[in-house]
């Protein structure tokens, strides 16, 4: 059962609608405790076609101000080309300053798998239910092994409720993004894993999921109370999944996370690591989103992340 912290009722300004999402053919390794792979996470799972989507491929390394930056100002992934020179893989990363509302963007690339990032999209759509429509204690349940332990079970549990693809299709294009596609394979021929986590993205996408919690903008699709119950998750993820954007961040700093990662060929040679969310205090309050894939291992990707993340860190003061 939840915490009596979370369990509350939430309720969302909209209601849902069916479209029909894109087949996608890629592979999901998330991680969590009924998601593993049988002795190492995500290791030596594969599915033909994945490379050619999910392969690493060669991006711009420059970075470009998006909205309301001033001319001239490098923001806080000036330092990102220098430090990736030096790893392999293709970055894409975004940050939004919530104070100023300048957002940075480095990387020219095509979307990238979600794996386990999807399960922030599966929670807000969640959320955003019709007025009067109350989370219960079981789907609060899930939530929380979902958001905090990352369950893959969960997940799918909630995803069905979602009303799948096209529902998290309804609520990505009501909240603005625009290079998202869920996954319309779940149970997937041949593929030991739930098939929510081959939806693909690009870090602006997640900015804009994550102001959905942060600066919803004068219409929010989501209630204050619903907003505060998933940033609560996030904040409360287990320790062991607190890598990414938390680099460099100094302890009693507020930081609401969701992690992504997936092997993308059978020799587990090419990971796929993501990190959203919000980091604040301490003089920052900002969002980001990293998603890099080309990893040679797992560790390799997170600690890539990660050191990005501490540049933005520094940068950001």
């Amino acid at each position: 059962m939840a915490s009596p912290r979370r369990v509350v009722a939430y309720v969302a300004l909209t209601g849902a609608a069916v479209l029909v999402a894109a087949a996608l053919v890629l592979f999901l390794g998330p991680r969590g405790n009924s998601g593993n792979p049988p002795g190492k996470a995500g290791a030596g799972v594969n599915e033909a076609g994945v490379n050619a989507a999910g392969q690493a491929t060669a991006g711009s390394s420059s970075v470009r101000p998006v909205t309301g930056s001033a001319a001239g100002q490098a923001g806080p992934l000036s330092g990102a080309g220098a430090y990736l020179a030096g790893r392999s893989g293709t970055v894409l990363a975004a940050v939004y300053d919530v104070r100023t509302g300048q957002t940075w963007q480095f990387g020219d690339g095509p979307a990238q798998p979600e794996a386990s990032v999807v399960k922030l999209d599966i929670l807000e759509t969640l959320l955003a239910r019709p007025r009067g429509a109350a989370l219960s204690p079981a789907d609060q349940v899930l939530a929380q092994s979902m958001i905090e332990d990352s369950d893959n079970d969960a997940a799918t549990s909630l995803w069905d409720e979602d009303g799948g693809a096209a529902g998290l299709t309804y609520y990505d294009e009501r909240a603005g993004l625009i290079q998202t596609t869920p996954s319309a394979c779940v149970a997937c021929a041949g593929f030991a894993w739930p098939g929510w986590g081959l939806s693909t993205t690009v870090p602006q996408d997640q900015l804009t999921l994550l102001k959905q919690l942060i600066a919803p903008g004068p219409q929010p699709l989501l209630s204050g109370a619903a907003r505060s119950y998933a940033l609560s998750l996030m904040e409360h993820v287990t320790a062991g999944q607190r890598w990414g954007i938390t680099g460099g961040v100094p302890a009693g700093v507020r930081v609401a996370l969701k992690d992504g990662w997936l092997p993308l060929n059978p020799a587990a040679t090419n990971w796929q690591v993501n990190s959203v969310g919000w980091v604040s205090g301490d003089g920052r309050d900002y969002l980001i989103a990293v998603l890099c894939t080309g990893n040679r291992t797992e560790q390799y990707g997170i600690d890539t992340v990660s050191g990005l993340s501490s540049l933005v860190w520094t940068a950001m003061r």
